[in-house]
């Protein structure tokens, strides 16, 4: 399928601000990448609709609240590596899903390595849900992340069953990085097409989270955990996305599981596409997310 202008213009931005030099380097230069996070939403309206702003267990949580308040909660968490974020592209989506949705939502701006390991970051975002479940009911409560936050929903709903505790009604993942050692053969034919991320790059970023673990290991990698008992899952997976073979994968085992699950494959798209602003494609995939919400 012909891609818009935009779609050329987004990979012509990526290119000139050296995203993939970034990642094709070892160790990852984490604060170089640091340099675009947006801890303060300077969106309009964003500021106007923030409710609230705490934190949980080294968690900083903004809350942006509907109007006329509502019984529903969309928790983002966001990409980033495991080491920076968010950025302003992820307050950008969070307003427009705010706008066209009932959901009250809660931006979780989890610690970060390689301050903090993978398994401090897990400890921080289960404390963030086990606030939320005090909140609200379990099935008014939708989970979305990219990148490396689809990671953590993911090994989140993972201990979530394994513990018996309450599941949200649905997880959305955009890009999600199911395994931090990278090592699915289909990953190197991809890693020229991908605009953003090299190999090097990421498994730098998961060394520095992993610390002492194995980077198999379910807690970072949750292609290696379990599947069964899984909420309902939306799946969005670029093709031109180093993560993406993972994600074929992924979507083998929801289906062998008999997961209700929905995969929406961008062609020849980039990581996090349905994120990336100015893009046309980029706008048609947030409005099926929203879509998804609004169901």
């Amino acid at each position: 399928m012909r891609k818009s202008l935009t779609y050329h213009l987004v990979l012509w931005i990526l290119k000139l601000k050296g995203v993939k030099k970034i990642f094709n380097q070892s160790p990852l230069d984490y604060l170089r990448l640091r340099k675009d996070d947006v801890l303060i939403p300077q969106n309009r309206f964003l500021r106007k609709n923030i409710s609230r702003k705490f934190t949980i267990s080294d968690s900083d949580v903004t809350e942006i609240a509907q109007p006329n308040g509502s019984e529903k909660l969309l928790i983002y968490v966001h990409g980033g590596a495991f080491v920076c974020g968010p950025a302003q592209h992820h307050w950008d989506t969070i307003a427009k899903i705010s706008k066209n949705t009932d959901y009250n939502i809660w931006m979780c701006v989890y610690p970060k390595a390689p301050e903090h390991n993978i398994t401090s970051i897990n400890a921080s975002i289960d404390q963030v849900y086990g606030q939320v479940l005090k909140e609200y009911k379990s099935q008014n409560i939708v989970l979305i992340g990219d990148s490396a936050g689809a990671t953590l929903i993911l090994t989140l709903a993972q201990r979530l069953i394994r513990d018996q505790n309450p599941l949200p009604k649905k997880i959305i993942l955009i890009s999600p990085v199911l395994d931090a050692s990278m090592q699915n053969p289909d990953i190197k034919s991809i890693e020229p097409f991908d605009p953003m991320l090299g190999i090097k790059g990421v498994l730098g970023a998961k060394q520095m989270a992993a610390d002492q673990l194995a980077l198999n290991d379910p807690s970072i990698s949750p292609i290696y955990g379990k599947f069964n008992g899984f909420p309902e899952t939306i799946l969005f997976a670029a093709e031109y996305d180093i993560t993406y073979p993972d994600q074929i994968r992924l979507a083998h085992i929801l289906k062998e599981e008999k997961i209700n699950h929905q995969v929406i494959i961008g062609d020849k798209m980039p990581h996090i596409w349905p994120l990336l602003p100015v893009m046309y494609e980029s706008q048609l995939a947030l409005n099926e997310i929203i879509g998804n919400l609004s169901g």
